[in-house]
């Protein structure tokens, strides 16, 4: 809302000062410190509202250490998260930008489908929640939705140059280029690092890419969705996994949305994506924020309000910046706590068919109620995982690779 007037204030009155709204680098800081300023200086009044309207935590008996203690826990606070990304978002992004968009629409729909979860867990007294087809069926919704605008939309391109920028005695040279519009992503660690999708699925058919094309992105959209849901079970572990993720996806949204840097480390440059890092720092400093009040011992979850939410919003970056195949490493944690609960269940489903008695990997599954089983406190549990969380970021950040 901000960037238009400002860009009025610069560019026909010419205001001084009014120009470094111009600089992504000043409106992502912006957005961040919003963020903050929302979740940390509000977040006890919301929490109290919570706990008035008593949106208390419902608790299963797992049999886990302290997990009595958290009922009642004000619950419902991924509304904090959601309040924090979209107003930082409204006041200091091109609301024009075709990403943007997709996000703000992705953080409302997936956040309401959360709601509603929570919503017949608190009030209808269900611990069942909303039923897993209606997750599933929005979930795929809201993939049909960006899987049909990465793919259809005209404004949705990648810049190929013909010869690379270069840069003498302080003066860029602007090489000729042409904007693409085509279905490709990066492939990680290799060196010529470009998928395109329409050559790899077009043995079946012209007709057939688009449809297989959104298939795999509501694929990647329900299961990082669906990994975040299942990693938010201790305090602060989903939310502090998130915000590491986040920096790591604002960093390659700097870079892929600037012509000298994505050319110079070898990143596909995506026009107007740089927009994107005003969301993914409104994304971080919401998460760190919402951290302020969720961190052990948790004073609000974030339920899945805010979990689905932030898996989903995760999803939908990587996919925008072309980077979705990076996911398994950079969202190792959503993976192996998604894999646990897989193998948890097909290995004891497969046990009970063969031997009469269903067995375990895990003492429980995610893996996270596995060492909280072990007796393992569940702060440094979190600990541990965030810095698994950071040494995959490095790792995703090794493909900054040089030509």
């Amino acid at each position: 809302m901000l960037y238009p007037l400002f860009d009025y204030l610069d560019k026909v009155l010419d205001i001084p000062g009014t120009g470094v709204f111009r600089y992504i680098s000043f409106r992502a800081g912006m957005a961040s410190l919003f963020s903050l300023i929302i979740t940390i200086s509000f977040g006890h009044k919301i929490i109290a509202w919570i706990r008035n309207k008593q949106i208390g935590e419902t608790v299963r008996d797992l049999g886990l250490e302290g997990q009595q203690e958290k009922k009642g826990t004000p619950t419902m606070g991924g509304l904090m998260i959601m309040a924090a990304i979209l107003i930082p978002t409204l006041l200091f992004a091109d609301l024009n930008n075709i990403y943007i968009i997709l996000l703000l629409i992705t953080t409302v729909w997936l956040g309401t489908i959360g709601f509603v979860d929570d919503y017949i867990k608190v009030f209808k007294k269900n611990k069942e929640g909303l039923a897993g087809r209606f997750k599933i069926i929005g979930q795929i919704g809201i993939g049909i939705i960006v899987g049909s605008t990465l793919y259809f939309n005209e404004s949705v391109v990648i810049r190929e140059f013909t010869n690379p920028v270069s840069i003498e005695e302080g003066v860029v040279e602007t090489p000729a280029y042409r904007d693409v519009k085509v279905a490709k992503t990066t492939i990680p660690f290799t060196k010529n690092n470009e998928l395109n999708y329409e050559t790899m699925l077009g043995f079946m058919g012209e007709a057939m890419t688009p449809i297989l094309y959104i298939f795999v992105v509501t694929f990647i959209i329900t299961a990082v969705s669906n990994g975040a849901n299942i990693t938010d079970g201790i305090d602060g572990l989903a939310a502090g996994t998130s915000a590491i993720i986040g920096i790591t996806i604002a960093i390659f949204a700097y870079i892929s949305g600037n012509a000298i840097f994505s050319q110079y480390l070898n990143i596909m440059y995506i026009p107007n994506s740089g927009e994107l890092v005003i969301f993914a720092s409104a994304f971080v400093g919401a998460c760190v924020g919402f951290l302020w009040y969720n961190a052990y011992p948790a004073q609000v979850f974030m339920g899945d309000t805010g979990s689905l939410m932030l898996g989903g919003v995760i999803a939908v970056l990587a996919l925008t910046l072309r980077k979705e195949l990076l996911i398994p490493v950079m969202c190792g944690v959503f993976v192996i706590e998604n894999v646990s609960v897989m193998l948890q269940v097909g290995y004891f489903k497969y046990t009970r068919k063969k031997y009469g008695e269903g067995r375990r990997i895990f003492l429980m599954s995610p893996l996270h109620h596995h060492y909280q089983k072990k007796n393992i406190p569940e702060a440094k549990i979190v600990t541990r995982f965030w810095i698994v969380g950071i040494l995959l970021a490095v790792i995703t950040l090794a493909t900054l690779k040089l030509r």
